[in-house]
């Protein structure tokens, strides 16, 4: 069922005026990624299994969440949504 967390962005819809990147928007509460504790709303997802994710669409981003099979790395800048809000 998922990683339990939506994503918001992309080059085509940016989710901030100042930054295209793919950002974590919500946990949800009995997700994965909420039990785990790691990711974070705010969170801006740089690479999922290598892929890098700093320069798609929110269509290329989901399909490389979809086809990212059982074991998932992600590079995840903490923090990003507040730090760049704080900077603009």
């Amino acid at each position: 069922s998922g990683l339990g967390f939506n994503i918001r962005g992309g080059i085509d819809i940016p989710h901030l005026k100042s930054d295209s990147g793919i950002f974590v928007t919500k946990l949800k509460e009995n997700g994965a990624a909420n039990r785990d504790g790691r990711i974070k709303e705010g969170d801006k997802l740089l690479e999922i299994n290598g892929t890098d994710l700093r320069n798609v669409t929110h269509s290329e981003a989901v399909q490389a969440f979809l086809s990212a099979g059982n074991t998932i790395a992600l590079k995840v800048q903490h923090g990003a949504e507040k730090h760049i809000l704080v900077r603009y």
